[in-house]
C-alpha cells in the first residue's frame, strides 16, 4: 500500500513534478521508495510503455523534506530545494479564482456544496451531512490597525480619499454576507492587532477580538455582526484605538500576540474535518523596521516560529497585502519567511501600488474566496495501486437555500431525529440491530454491517477499466454537469505522481479513461477526460486535471423521431443571405463571453431582499438585470446597418413598409371590433330590461318600436334587415314560439 503521510506538493520543472515525504521522517529514503516503485508498476499496467526516470533530490535546507522527482527519461528536472506549503507549478490552483464582485449568484460554484447542490437525488441524507461537516471552514480575519492603515489608499485624483482600513472592512463585510447565505455552517472570528485597547482571553497587549452579543468569538456569522462591523469605522478610534505595537525600547510584539490569539481561537474542531485559515490584512511589509539589533532578530525568529507551530497544527496562514501609494509591498522583507513562499508564488502576492481601489477590492475578495472540494475519492488504478483524488464542482447553477425548520419560540434550528414506535403499544423502541428476510419459511437475519456489505458494489469509489480514443466520446453522452477531479497526497503519499503520469500520457495519446464509479445508490460508468492547463497574461484560465463525465445507461439515450414534411421542401438560404447573416453575427459577437459574467437577477433580488430585512435596511436594493439586451450596443450605426441589410436580403426591401401597413390594418380591425363590441354591450343592457318571452306570449311585440326590437336582435347576434313584421317573426323564431 502507499504510505500515509502529511500532505504537501512541491514545485518542479514543467516536464516533471516533485512530491515530498513527511516533515520529520526517521527513514526518508524508505518512505520515498514505496511510491517510486508503485509508480513504475502503475505505468506498466495502464498507459503502456512509457520511459520514466526517478531520482532523489537532496536538500541542505533544514525545512526541506525528502523528495521524489518524476520526469520523462532521459532528462531529469532540476528543482530548487523544496519548501513547506508549496504547490507544484504544473498543478497549481486547481480551480480558477471566482470572478465578479457579487459571489452570491455565481454560476461557477467553486465552493464545497454546503446546501446539497452537487448532491445526487438518490444520495442518502447521512452522506450529505458528512460531506458538509468535512468541508466546514473556520476563518480568523487578522486585521492590522496601525496608523498606516488609516492613510489614503491611492493617489488617484478621480477616487475618494478612502483608506486601506475602509477597504478591508468592506471586503470582510461582503465576505460575511456571502458566507451567511452560501456557507452558513462556516465559523469566523475578527481580530485586530496594533490596537490601544486589548480584548482577548490570553490578555495579550495590542490584540482586540471583535464580537457582538449572543455569539462566541469564533462562531457562525450573524446579521448583527455584519451590521455592527460594517459601521465599525465610525467608533473604532474612540472605542478600540490605533497605535504602533512594535516600537523602539519595547519588547512587545503585537504580531506574535495576534498569531497566538488566532491559534487559540481555532483550537476547537479537528483538522481532519475542518479547514482552518488565518487571513492577515496589512500594508506594512516590515513590521519590525522600527527596531534594530539583537532585539529585532529575536522578535523575527520567535514570530516565524509561532507561524510554523500554527502550520504544524494544520492551520493555513495567508497574507492579503496592500500597497501604499507610490510604494510596492515588499514580501521579501519579512512575510516570505513567515508564510513560506518561494519563486513564482511571491509575484502572486504583489498588488500594484498604482492600481485603483476598486480593482484592489476585487483582488482581495477573490483571494478571500477559498476553493473547497466536494468529496475525496479513492481511485483504483490496478488491483494493487490506489491513489487519492479530490472532486470539485466547477460550474453549478445557484439555487435558493434549503428550508430550515426553526423553533417557534426561540428561533433555534431544529434537529431531525428518527424514532421507532411499536404498533401495538405505542412505546418508543430502539433502532433494531438486526434485519431479517423471509426465505423458504425461514427467517434470515442480517446485521447492519452485513447489509452495508451487501449494498456495496465496489470497495473503491473509482476503478479504472481501460482507455478509448477521444472520438468515441459523443456530446450526447454528457447528461449532467461533470465533476472535476484533482490529485491529493493528504492520506496516500505518491498520488500526485501517479496522477500526473496518467494525465500526461492520456493527453499525449489522445485517449480518455473508462472507469467504474461505485456509488452505493447508483453505480455507473464514467469517462475521465484529461484537461491541460491553459494560462494567459492574467493568470490561469483552465485548471489541469480530469473531468469525470457520467455516461448514460442504454435507456437514457432517446433517438429523435424523423420529421415528415407534408408540404414542399423547406426554403434554402442563398449565398447572399448567408453572407449578410455572417456579417450580422460578427457585429454583435460578444468578446470573451462567459456565463459567470451574468448573475441570476431573480436570485440577486431574492438574496438582496433577505439581506435588507436581516440588516434592518429601509430601502430595498436596486438589482441590475444583466440578462436584458444591450440596447445601446444594438443602436450602434454598424449594428443597425447590418440588421437592415440582413432583413432586406431575407424579407425584401419593402419589408418595413409592409409590416407598418399590416400593423395599421390590424389596428383598424381592432378598433372596429371594439366598436362592435360596445354596440353589442349597449344593446344587451337595453334588451335585458324586457321580459321577451312574456311579451311574445301576450302578443305585445307589435306594440314595441323598431329600435327596441333591434336591441334584442343585436344582443343575440341576429340580422337587423327587414320590416317590423320580419323583425318580430325573427324574434319569435329565436324564442321558439
Amino acid at each position: 500500500m502507499l504510505q500515509k503521510v502529511d500532505p504537501s506538493w512541491r514545485t518542479g520543472e514543467p516536464s516533471g513534478l516533485v512530491s515530498n515525504g513527511p516533515r520529520h521522517s526517521p527513514q526518508p529514503r524508505r518512505m520515498a521508495y514505496g511510491p517510486m516503485k508503485l509508480v513504475c508498476r502503475c505505468l506498466s499496467h495502464t498507459v503502456g510503455p512509457s520511459r520514466f526516470a526517478f531520482a532523489f533530490l537532496p536538500s541542505p535546507s533544514p525545512r526541506s523534506r525528502t523528495a521524489l522527482a518524476v520526469s520523462p527519461a532521459p532528462s531529469l528536472p532540476r528543482s530548487p530545494s523544496p519548501k513547506p506549503q508549496r504547490v507544484s507549478r504544473i498543478f497549481q490552483n486547481p480551480l480558477p479564482a471566482p470572478q465578479g464582485p457579487t459571489p452570491r449568484s455565481e454560476s461557477g460554484a467553486m465552493d464545497l456544496d454546503p446546501e446539497g447542490i452537487f448532491r445526487d437525488d438518490s444520495d442518502e441524507d447521512d452522506d450529505n451531512v458528512q460531506e458538509r461537516e468535512a468541508n466546514k471552514e473556520m476563518v480568523v480575519y487578522l486585521v492590522d490597525a496601525s496608523p498606516k492603515m488609516f492613510t489614503p489608499a491611492t493617489n488617484q485624483a478621480d477616487e475618494k480619499d478612502e483608506t486601506h482600513f475602509h477597504t478591508i472592512v468592506n471586503c470582510i463585510t461582503q465576505s460575511l454576507k456571502t458566507q451567511i447565505i452560501g456557507r452558513s455552517y462556516d465559523e469566523v472570528a475578527i481580530c485586530f492587532f496594533n490596537t490601544k485597547e486589548k480584548k482577548n482571553l490570553q490578555d495579550l497587549a495590542g490584540v482586540y477580538v471583535y464580537n457582538v452579543g449572543d455569539r462566541d468569538p469564533l462562531d457562525r456569522p450573524t446579521a448583527k455582526l455584519i451590521k455592527d462591523f460594517s459601521c465599525i469605522e465610525d467608533s473604532f478610534m474612540s472605542n478600540i484605538g490605533s497605535r504602533y505595537g512594535i516600537t523602539v525600547g519595547s519588547r512587545e510584539n503585537t504580531l506574535y500576540n495576534a498569531l497566538w490569539v488566532a491559534q487559540a481561537l481555532l483550537r476547537k474542531g479537528s483538522v481532519k474535518t475542518v479547514s482552518k485559515r488565518i487571513l492577515i490584512f496589512t500594508n506594512e511589509d516590515d513590521p519590525f523596521g522600527a527596531i534594530t539589533g539583537a532585539v529585532k532578530t529575536d522578535m523575527i525568529r520567535t514570530t516565524i516560529q509561532r507561524a510554523k507551530d500554527a502550520q504544524d497544527l494544520g492551520l493555513s496562514i495567508e497574507l492579503l497585502p496592500l500597497s501604499r501609494p507610490d510604494e510596492e509591498f515588499n514580501m521579501s522583507r519579512f512575510y516570505v519567511d513567515l508564510i513560506g513562499l518561494d519563486g513564482d508564488e511571491i509575484t502572486e502576492y504583489l498588488p500594484s501600488a498604482g492600481e485603483k481601489l476598486e480593482d484592489m477590492t476585487d483582488q482581495l475578495r477573490k483571494r478571500m474566496m477559498k476553493k473547497r472540494r466536494v468529496k475525496t475519492l479513492s481511485f483504483a488504478i490496478t488491483n494493487d495501486v490506489c491513489i487519492e483524488v479530490n472532486t470539485y464542482a466547477l460550474t453549478r447553477p445557484t439555487t435558493p437555500g434549503t428550508i430550515t425548520w426553526l423553533d417557534s419560540l426561540s428561533n433555534i434550528p431544529l434537529k431531525t431525529e428518527r424514532s421507532f414506535i411499536c404498533n401495538d403499544t405505542g412505546a418508543l423502541l430502539q433502532d433494531p440491530q438486526m434485519r431479517f428476510q423471509m426465505y423458504n419459511d425461514m427467517v434470515v437475519k442480517f446485521s447492519v454491517r452485513e447489509l452495508s456489505e451487501v449494498k456495496r458494489v465496489s470497495s473503491h469509489h473509482l476503478r479504472l477499466l481501460g482507455f478509448k480514443p477521444l472520438d468515441c466520446l459523443k456530446d450526447y453522452h454528457n447528461l449532467r454537469p461533470s465533476t472535476f477531479i484533482y490529485p491529493s497526497d493528504e492520506h496516500i503519499f505518491g498520488s500526485t505522481c501517479v496522477f500526473v503520469a496518467l494525465h500526461s500520457s492520456m493527453l499525449r495519446l489522445g485517449r480518455f479513461a473508462l472507469a467504474f464509479y461505485g456509488n452505493p445508490t447508483r453505480p455507473q460508468l464514467v469517462a475521465l477526460v484529461a484537461q491541460e492547463e491553459v494560462t494567459s497574461s492574467a493568470g490561469q484560465v483552465e485548471p489541469p486535471g480530469m473531468h469525470m463525465i457520467y455516461l448514460p445507461y442504454s435507456d437514457d439515450i432517446r433517438y429523435p423521431e424523423e420529421v415528415h414534411v407534408t408540404s414542399d421542401d423547406a426554403p434554402r438560404a442563398t449565398d447572399e443571405q448567408i453572407k449578410k447573416a455572417s456579417n450580422l453575427l460578427k457585429r454583435i459577437d460578444l468578446k470573451n463571453f462567459s456565463v459567470c459574467q451574468f448573475a441570476n437577477p431573480a436570485l440577486q433580488r431574492h438574496y438582496g431582499i433577505l439581506e435588507a430585512l436581516a440588516l434592518g435596511e429601509d430601502e430595498m436594493p436596486d438589482i441590475k438585470d444583466e440578462t436584458l439586451p444591450d440596447e445601446e450596443g444594438l443602436a450602434r450605426p454598424g449594428v443597425v446597418k447590418a440588421i437592415d441589410e440582413f432583413k432586406a436580403s431575407v424579407y425584401g426591401e419593402n419589408y418595413d413598409q409592409e409590416e407598418a401597413e399590416a400593423a395599421a390594418a390590424k389596428a383598424s380591425r381592432g378598433d372596429a371590433s371594439k366598436k362592435r363590441k360596445a354596440i353589442t354591450d349597449a344593446a344587451s343592457l337595453k334588451s335585458a330590461a324586457y321580459d321577451w318571452a312574456e311579451l311574445a306570449d301576450n302578443g305585445k311585440l307589435k306594440d314595441m318600436t323598431v329600435m327596441e326590437l333591434k336591441s334584442y336582435l343585436t344582443a343575440h347576434g341576429l340580422p337587423l334587415s327587414g320590416k317590423k313584421e320580419a323583425l318580430i317573426s325573427r324574434i319569435l323564431t329565436h324564442l321558439g314560439k
